[in-house]
């Protein structure tokens, strides 16, 4: 077996058993560890230097790092129709649009109100879908799989450039720069990011997708208009499931002592047992919301599959 030399150093070509284990590695799992240990190295260093310069890198590396891992994944089970620059562009521009419009729409519409998290899932489903249909409009071969792909990509660009300004928001508070606040919302919103926008949109679009016409030419009907709407629903539990852990828990263990209180217009100190029951509401729900989701993205995907076959 022949050697190579380089550099001035021989080397053994590389086996059959070491390149099949390179090729083992999927590309979604180099970028989620290769990221996290850079994400990792970052928020040390930037704890130890202080250096102000390294926080574009921490905000970038924490809001991108788990949407473009979800997007890479997807992106090995899409269509071979589907090119890639499509998907960047959906990643990337529909994400940004996305933001845009929500934001426009959210600050002229919307005001405080006990209806304010509709609003929020009305509009930041609208524009997510508009971002996709626009991005896909000249797109002629389209399956469910491909609107499922693409959806979850414009969703998860929209996480990533959200999770963003809330990570800065969350860095600058009365006090000064706070690091701490920086990382702890950076982790959260990474662990809920597959949950959340790009599960929401990859509903819609494979929706939006199955109603193609057979020339190609997406249509607004019955179905995709009641699962906007079924999807913005699960976007306002989502947003408002604190408040309504807090109103179940309330409802069911309050004394009368602190509904009292509440009365005057005070918040009550909550017992143990109350806050180990608001926590059960709170994520107990979140799950539930998921669960419901995924079954639907499953039922979708099928449907596909049946489609294809």
């Amino acid at each position: 077996m022949a050697s190579s030399t380089y550099g001035g150093a021989t080397h053994p070509p590389a086996t059959a058993g070491t390149r099949g284990a390179a090729r083992r590695r999927p590309p979604w799992l180099v970028i989620l560890t290769t990221g996290l240990v850079l994400w990792v190295l970052t928020v040390a260093i930037t704890f130890i230097t202080e250096n102000a310069n390294l926080i574009p890198t921490l905000v970038l590396l924490g809001s991108f790092l788990v949407p473009v891992t979800f997007v890479a994944w997807a992106y090995e089970h899409r269509d071979q129709a589907t090119p890639v620059e499509l998907t960047f562009k959906c990643f990337v521009v529909g994400g940004i649009l996305g933001v845009l419009g929500a934001s426009v729409l959210e600050s002229y519409l919307l005001h405080p109100s006990w209806w304010m998290f509709v609003g929020v899932g009305l509009i930041e489903e609208g524009v997510k879908l508009a971002a996709l249909w626009f991005l896909t409009r000249h797109v002629t071969s389209r399956s469910v799989r491909s609107g499922v792909i693409l959806g979850a990509t414009v969703g998860f660009g929209f996480a990533a450039f959200e999770s963003a300004g809330y990570a800065l928001n969350a860095l600058l508070t009365v006090q000064g720069l706070s690091l701490r606040s920086l990382v702890e919302t950076e982790i959260l919103r990474g662990l809920l990011a597959p949950f959340g926008h790009g599960l929401w949109t990859a509903i819609l679009g494979g929706l939006l997708f199955a109603s193609a016409t057979a020339a190609g030419h997406l249509r607004l009907t019955g179905k995709v208009i009641l699962g906007y709407l079924g999807v913005s629903l699960l976007h306002a539990l989502w947003d408002s499931m604190h408040g309504i852990a807090v109103l179940l828990t309330f409802v069911l263990t309050s004394t009368a002592g602190q509904q009292k209180l509440f009365a005057l217009g005070w918040i009550p100190r909550p017992t143990d047992e109350q806050v180990q029951l608001f926590t059960l509401f709170s994520i107990g729900g979140m799950i539930v919301i998921t669960l419901v989701a995924l079954l639907w993205l499953r039922s979708i995907w099928r449907s596909g599959h049946h489609r294809s076959a």
